[in-house]
């Protein structure tokens, strides 16, 4: 090899000091560890865990770099390339996270630099700056000097001793008597679970309560925060992961009842980048702490890990939309294995995959002491008597139950969908209303707004129908907004609250209003909503998805769940096991007998399945790969995108890695294979690329 043209080698090596890197690249085929030489002047900083800039390929090209190990160069002979530069001395990636991107990847058949991309934010100068400075500060005179802490490597879990450990600065006088111990359980067993580094699942306790004057929160968010508490003050780290940004606020007002507010970090994508770095950075140091964030925090670095708990782990925002694709319920199960530390996963409504885990007794259940739930009744094929109720699409048992409500407090209405009118149809044939530039579904954002398109935005004033040419339209669905205003005609004079997407609304005052919120986006109201209605059930349940009994009937649980004691929960034009499941508060039952339903049909998560998409060739290697594996089956390959073909492939549990390690091979392949066409006639075509995907929410 020229000087012009460095040599790189897979790692493996003795004697001369390297630095064994992953590259941050998004080649499948450089997803392994290369051997650089340390240069003398780099020595003492060049170290595991660092940012580092190495050469690859040609003079000048430099390619960020983590390093991973540092070791010798074995019995290898040539000359290695010497690092370049070492980005900054901070240790960003800890050997925990490490394994933990390694096995994340290894499991989706993806690259190990796609996960750490998740698990490290980006490096912001200053906010590195003044994070060191801080750390080589003096202390000061007047203070007492602080005792060396013992280095624990993040890989082993905490040594069994006699008593608690000594908690963080600060914490136990915040967490005051009882501020640690899980209320409304067996007594102890959420602290005996989490001290003996046990795996479970429960049922969250319905309703809200104020968890400092003012603070009004859900039962579940105080049961996090009072399990957390009870971890930091045993001297371990708690991380807690969340769907979203509204539950994130929750369960941090929760924590700070009880914990000093430099116990917790947050870290999340809604953050500025130097926040969300500077909560990264307070992870890292030996204090242990609460960590809050959403499916990403499931990565972040923790001092003595004693507890991962998620909450709502069926929510489809933990589930990451890039690849490896890894949900992270599946992350918190490698790292619970990795490490030792304790799992927990609450929810209302727990996940077909998570009863599989408790069936087959990976988990234990432990359900709250008195598990009563809120007053649900379900209301089937009942006319409102009142004209604007039957255009709110209230019947007459929700809508006299909200009218006596509105006396004593605010009532939550759930519909399916945001906006005004999110389809449109010709009024006189029936025929979709489409537009007349791209095709795209037309809808309404509100009662005097010009039809709009909602793929490419464009006005349809002078829109008329290519089936019959009519020129009238009437509403197909009814969203958010057109509910607004029809509750607003039903019930004259009072106040209407939306809450949406587009109208986050968090917190609503306990007086009289109809609170009309989307799936997901229900607001807290102090004591609870004095009646819930649930609109759009058979709208729900008719989307196409294997999982859609469940994902509704986390939706209603988790709406009713807001409800005062004893409050009204009208569950409208639903039956069957899903209305009995909800008005009974047993839904493990439900998730129970659908997962006995799907292993009869082989369907996930009784086994688990995956996607190959590519041109038909490489899609048949990719398959003629795995064909011999026990326990696999292939469904197609079909037509899918233009030029692209799809097949599906099933496989036990417990084939699952070598499955990933067939498809990564073919990826990988695939890749190697691909070139980039030149200009001129006859020039090669670069083919498209191999992607997989395991474990997709939405394959049936």
């Amino acid at each position: 090899m020229t000087a012009a043209e460095p040599t790189l080698v897979p790692s493996g090596g003795a004697e001369r000091a390297v630095a064994r890197v992953v590259l941050d690249s998004p080649l499948p085929q450089l997803d392994r560890l290369f051997d650089y030489a340390i240069p003398p002047e780099l020595a003492g900083a060049v170290v595991p865990g660092v940012r580092v800039k190495v050469p690859f390929r040609s003079a000048g090209r430099l390619s960020d770099a983590f390093v991973v190990e540092v070791g010798s160069a074995g019995s290898y002979e040539g000359a290695l390339s010497p690092v370049d530069s070492v980005v900054s001395p901070i240790v960003v990636l800890t050997p925990e996270v490490w394994r933990l991107a390694r096995a994340v990847a290894d499991r989706g058949a993806g690259s190990a630099i796609d996960v750490l991309r998740f698990a490290i934010p980006g490096r912001q100068a200053r906010v590195e700056k003044a994070h060191l400075a801080a750390l080589t500060a003096a202390p000061s005179p007047d203070a007492p000097a602080a005792a060396p802490s013992p280095e624990v490597p993040d890989s082993v879990p905490p040594e069994p001793h006699e008593g608690p450990s000594p908690a963080p600065h600060g914490v136990g006088a915040a967490v005051g008597v009882g501020g640690g111990v899980v209320e409304g359980y067996p007594a102890g067993r959420w602290e005996s679970a989490i001290d003996a580094r046990a795996r479970w699942a429960s049922a969250a306790l319905p309703g809200v309560v104020e968890c400092a004057p003012g603070r009004w929160v859900g039962r579940w968010a105080l049961t996090l925060a009072q399990a957390a508490a009870h971890t930091l003050a045993s001297g371990s780290s708690a991380i807690l992961a969340v769907p979203d940004y509204r539950d994130q606020d929750q369960l941090q007002t929760a924590l700070e009842s009880l914990l000093p507010a430099e116990a917790i970090a947050r870290t999340d994508a809604r953050q500025s980048n130097p926040d969300r770095y500077r909560a990264f950075l307070s992870c890292l140091g030996d204090e242990p702490r609460v960590i809050l964030g959403t499916r990403s925090a499931v990565y972040a670095p923790a001092r003595r890990l004693g507890l991962l708990a998620l909450w709502d782990e069926g929510d489809p925002l933990h589930a990451e939309p890039l690849a490896p694709y890894a949900h992270s319920r599946d992350v918190a199960l490698l790292r619970q294995e990795q490490s030792g530390a304790a799992l927990a996963f609450l929810s209302h409504s727990r996940s077909t995959e998570v009863e599989r885990l408790v069936e087959i007794g990976w988990l234990h259940d432990l359900a709250p002491s008195s598990p009563v739930g809120p007053r649900v009744i379900p209301t089937v094929q009942q006319a409102a008597q009142d004209g604007f109720a039957q255009l709110a699409r209230i019947p007459s048992t929700a809508w006299r139950a909200a009218r006596e409500a509105l006396d004593s407090g605010p009532v939550l209405v759930q519909v399916a969908r945001p906006g005004y009118a999110p389809v449109l149809a010709c009024q006189s044939c029936g025929q979709a209303a489409r537009c007349n530039r791209c095709n795209g579904p037309l809808g309404k954002s509100s009662a005097s707004a010009v039809p709009s398109c909602g793929w490419c935005g464009a006005l349809a004033a002078d829109w008329h129908c290519t089936h019959c040419s009519g020129e009238r339209l009437r509403f197909v669905s009814v969203g958010a907004g057109r509910t607004a205003e029809e509750l607003g005609r039903a019930f004259p004079g009072v106040r209407v609250v939306v809450a949406d997407g587009e109208r986050p609304v968090q917190e609503v005052p306990a007086k009289a209003a109809l609170v009309v919120a989307t799936r997901g986006a229900e607001p807290i109201t102090p004591g609870g909503y004095a009646a819930v209605l649930l609109l759009d059930g058979e709208r729900m349940l008719a989307r196409e998805s294997l999982r859609v009994g469940e994902d509704c009937l986390r939706w209603w649980s988790n709406a009713a769940s807001l409800a005062a004691p004893k409050a009204p929960v009208m569950l409208v034009g639903v039956g069957g096991p899903l209305a009995r499941a909800l008005n009974t508060w047993r839904q493990a039952d439900y998730a129970r007998g659908e997962l006995a339903d799907r292993r009869g049909l082989r369907f996930p998560p009784a086994v688990r399945a995956g996607t190959i998409v590519g041109a038909a060739e490489p899609v048949a290697g990719a398959v003629e790969g795995i064909r011999g594996i026990p326990g696999v089956d292939v469904l197609g390959p079909v037509d899918a995108e233009p030029g692209l073909v799809r097949a599906i492939v099933r496989f036990d549990y417990g084939s699952g890695a070598a499955v990933a390690s067939a498809l990564r091979s073919a990826v990988v392949q695939n890749a190697s294979t691909r070139r980039k066409g030149t200009p001129g006639k006859g020039a090669p075509r670069p083919q498209p690329s191999l992607r997989v995907r395991f474990d997709d929410p939405e394959i049936f």
